[in-house]
């Protein structure tokens, strides 16, 4: 994929994880939360680690291909984009008080999603705010009975997997 679609993509995380830390986390979670304000601050620090490795540096190149990590990755983003808001739909929330994409848990899954289209080796620090929301979200999720959220266990174990795994293990052409 080209240079400069990479760096829409990584521009697109950044907007996406400043717009939780801000519409979210600052304007409305800090509000029942005072825990919301270091989340936002992790969430806005993601924002500009994106920004920064990314789109600044471009080390973060995006293709598409096959193999585990793409299907992977497009269940992943199918899930946040589809399936999430279909079983908070069957679980009686409705919109607009159902969490859809945008907010922390939807948005975390889609970028973990995003991230296994990462030409390897991928900047293992972009994993880290991702994987870290989706133990905190994970936790929270079975706390509070949110079973969309549920799927931020799977992705987070997913990201963290690949996160960790020897550079060129989990390319493409592994299987």
């Amino acid at each position: 994929m080209d240079g400069h679609y990479s760096r829409l993509i990584a521009a697109s995380l950044s907007f996406f994880w400043a717009w939780m830390a801000v519409a979210y986390h600052f304007a409305f979670f800090a509000v029942i939360n005072p825990a919301a304000w270091v989340f936002g601050a992790f969430f806005l620090a993601n924002a500009l680690w994106f920004a920064w490795t990314g789109v600044i540096r471009n080390k973060l190149q995006f293709s598409v291909h096959t193999g585990i990590r793409a299907w992977l990755g497009g269940l992943l983003i199918a899930f946040s984009l589809v399936i999430y808001p279909l079983i908070g739909f069957l679980s009686g929330h409705r919109y607009p008080a159902m969490p859809t994409f945008g907010l922390p848990c939807p948005t975390t899954i889609f970028t973990l999603g995003i991230l296994m289209f990462a030409v390897m080796p991928i900047p293992r620090s972009v994993f880290i705010v991702p994987v870290l929301w989706s133990a905190i979200g994970s936790f929270a999720a079975f706390q509070l009975g949110v079973p969309q959220d549920y799927g931020l266990l799977i992705a987070g174990l997913i990201g963290l997997i690949v996160a960790i795994s020897p550079p060129g293990s989990l390319s493409p052409a592994s299987r």
